[in-house]
């Protein structure tokens, strides 16, 4: 990819998820006022970051939380640490939760956080003030019942720990269900580590049934082996797929004969990248993407699949791991080329279901076993994606994105105005 396009395409993740907005208002036939209240959030803060580095001098940083719609609960998402977050792209993916917890229907309205930072170039000490501080400037905006942050990309269980210690001590409130994703022994479930990973699989599975025969020896391509391409990747090959390309963002591998996805994971861990794993072809990520395979699966960033490549892919059905890694324009291709998407909104939800029963086992001060928590995600997945492939073929000429949105803004929009919100 060029530069230019590369620019072109990260620089306008809201204006795509206004468009795919605005083509669901009219399947459901919304009007303009209501369309347009849908894609402003509610409230975006931003706040200023100083902390003092162990050279003595002041380290500025910019972060975000945008609070997007709570018609049906507390605000809901994760919280990055990215050189590159913007404010539009944290107001892009609290829409996206909004749609998501609606879809999947969880008690929450979208939330997202950010903050401009690299975090290879901070000590965990400058980590750690960093968290602190941005807590410090939020406190007053989140809370179990008002927004509930949980971790995303280049966060973990070890910030939300620093948050949650944070929190406690500026409000005196041991409020525990303020955060999500947390350390085991501050109340987070063990299934929060690969419950995003979990799902991404179900729902390939059951598309997998309606598309492609099935599951059992599909040829599965991966772009993205961090927290949910790998685990995806896991659960992929236990169910009988055969995962033949992976990467990561140094490059890739493609190996039709298989990977083994165990031995991929040490890999990783030992050298660093995917692409020193001793079998397979090396290939850049847009080879990858653009490689022959039953499913393609990207798990890693953005607007990947567009309208400059969308028509190279070979892959019979796609599935988002990732957050918006197909464009408005990716979208009409895959639907006028017959290739299902399986969409970000519904297949990547099990991180926030994992979150939702972690939430409610701190709300009400229970422990759920992990196998029930495991159950519980991927009887939700199941749930969730049947309800979507019905609402598909009900619309008859309309993609399963157009199919989700639909369900998940329908209800949004019915909350609003038993509310009197509109």
């Amino acid at each position: 990819m060029t530069e230019a396009v590369q620019t072109t395409l990260t620089s306008n993740l809201y204006d795509q998820q206004v468009k795919k907005l605005y083509r669901v208002g009219e399947i459901l036939g919304l009007p303009q006022d209501v369309l347009e209240t849908l894609s402003q959030p509610e409230r975006v803060i931003q706040v200023k970051i100083e902390i003092k580095g162990k050279d003595g001098k002041v380290k500025t940083f910019i972060g975000w939380r945008s609070q997007h719609n709570s018609a049906l609960g507390p605000y809901k998402g994760g919280i990055r640490y990215h050189p590159n977050v913007t404010q539009d792209e944290v107001i892009a993916l609290s829409m996206m939760m909004t749609w998501k917890n609606s879809l999947l229907l969880l008690p929450y309205g979208g939330g997202k956080g950010g903050i401009r930072v690299d975090p290879s170039k901070l000590s965990l000490e400058e980590l750690e003030m960093l968290s602190r501080r941005y807590i410090d400037t939020l406190y007053k905006y989140i809370g179990s019942d008002i927004d509930i942050p949980a971790p995303d990309v280049n966060t973990n269980p070890q910030t939300m720990a620093w948050f949650i210690d944070e929190y406690i001590k500026i409000t005196g409130k041991a409020d525990y269900a303020t955060f999500t994703g947390k350390p085991v022994e501050l109340g987070g479930l063990e299934t929060r580590n690969y419950s995003t990973g979990l799902g991404v699989a179900t729902v390939a599975k059951e598309a997998a049934s309606k598309f492609i025969g099935g599951i059992e020896g599909a040829r599965v391509i991966i772009q993205g082996f961090g927290n949910v391409g790998s685990f995806t990747a896991k659960f992929l090959q236990d169910m009988g797929a055969k995962i033949i390309g992976v990467s990561d963002s140094k490059g890739g591998v493609i190996d039709p004969n298989g990977i083994d996805i165990n031995k991929m994971i040490e890999t990783k861990e030992k050298t660093g990248s995917v692409i020193n794993y001793p079998t397979g072809k090396k290939v850049t990520n847009d080879e990858l993407l653009t490689s022959e395979c039953d499913i393609l699966i990207p798990a890693a960033l953005e607007n990947v699949i567009h309208k400059f490549n969308a028509d190279k892919v070979k892959a019979k059905m796609i599935v988002e791991g990732a957050n918006g890694p197909l464009t408005a324009d990716a979208d009409l291709v895959m639907k006028n080329r017959g290739i299902p998407v399986v969409p970000d909104i519904l297949a990547n939800a099990g991180g926030v279901v994992g979150s939702y029963v972690e939430w409610a086992n701190n709300k009400m001060g229970e422990i759920m076993e992990e196998e029930e928590a495991k159950r519980l995600i991927i009887s939700r997945m199941e749930k969730a994606f049947n309800s979507v492939y019905e609402m598909h073929k009900k619309l008859g000429d309309q993609d399963l994105r157009m199919a989700a949105m639909a369900l998940a803004v329908e209800r949004v929009v019915n909350a609003m105005k038993v509310r009197g919100m509109i």
